[in-house]
């Protein structure tokens, strides 16, 4: 038994590296696709994840549209997710890519609010502290001033918000629905709202365009299956820290790609960030120990 719990966790921690791996890479190829209109980006994105996700439906003959009881879930999951993506798209633009993907990393310490607002789910000091010492660090890769310069930060910081709005749908959800319905659901939604902009605003692109579009779309949907998958293996308080990892392979690709550095202030802000996430890591393995023991 235990075994088999130590390989699911194995599995986890392995999907949801690559989940952080994928999401950095549709982050550089978003960034490599050049001055395009940010509708058209996420347009792209999410027409790769429609025909895969769509693919996976009729593979294993599941929903397109899920459970007439829980559309309104689903509509609201999608809504929210539209946004975020707008606004991270937007971010990553604008953004040293490491500094945009660590706001959105805020997320998860959103959604803990989130859901002690909306869903009633208690609250305590220590994840109180922990979300205090995340957005100090966000302060730090902020670092606000009163001009046009802080709006991209902005962005990222209410994309994370939206994003967290949608983990929060997603929570309601469980396990009512398969992921690529999920999944599919989402990106439909996405496409079908965004159409009329996407049309009004479309610039033709290279061939080198493209690719790095649909390219995007493929990784974004590695991005989600993972983390999805992850999720599925190992629950979120054992293997949430190795999502992280993303602002690693985001860095790297930053340097090496893009020959763009985080300052000072923005690499003690991850630091500051991760060290939230990680203390919140800890605690609630502690918990999870002493739950067992009792």
């Amino acid at each position: 038994m235990s075994k088999t719990i130590s390989s699911n966790r194995t599995k986890g921690i392995i999907c949801i590296i690559l989940s952080a791996l994928g999401f950095a890479l549709m982050s550089a190829c978003v960034k490599l696709a050049g001055d395009l209109p940010n509708f058209q980006k996420v347009f792209f994105r999410n027409l790769v994840s429609a025909i895969i996700a769509l693919y996976l439906i009729l593979k294993h003959k599941g929903s397109f549209t899920g459970k007439k009881e829980n559309r309104k879930i689903l509509l609201m999951r999608s809504t929210f997710g539209t946004i975020g993506v707008i606004l991270n798209y937007y971010a990553i633009d604008k953004l040293v890519l490491s500094d945009a993907n660590m706001l959105n990393k805020l997320s998860p310490f959103l959604s803990v609010l989130l859901c002690a607002w909306f869903l009633k789910e208690k609250i305590n000091k220590r994840q109180i502290i922990s979300i205090l010492i995340a957005f100090t660090g966000a302060l730090l890769i902020i670092k606000p001033t009163f001009s046009i310069e802080v709006i991209p930060y902005l962005a990222g910081i209410f994309g994370a918000l939206s994003a967290a709005s949608a983990y929060t749908c997603l929570r309601v959800l469980g396990n009512k629905e398969e992921s690529y319905t999920i999944v599919f659901f989402f990106s439909m939604f996405s496409l079908i709202t965004i159409l009329p902009i996407f049309i009004y605003v479309y610039e033709p692109m290279t061939t080198s365009q493209l690719i790095y579009l649909l390219l995007a779309g493929v990784f974004a949907s590695l991005g989600q299956f993972g983390i999805t998958l992850a999720y599925r293996y190992a629950p979120a308080k054992e293997i949430s820290i190795f999502d992280y990892t993303n602002i690693i392979f985001s860095a790297i690709l930053s340097i090496f790609i893009f020959n763009q550095y985080p300052d000072i202030l923005s690499t003690i802000g991850y630091i500051v960030v991760f060290s939230a996430a990680f203390y919140t890591f800890l605690y609630n393995k502690k918990l999870d120990k002493m739950e067992k023991e009792n």
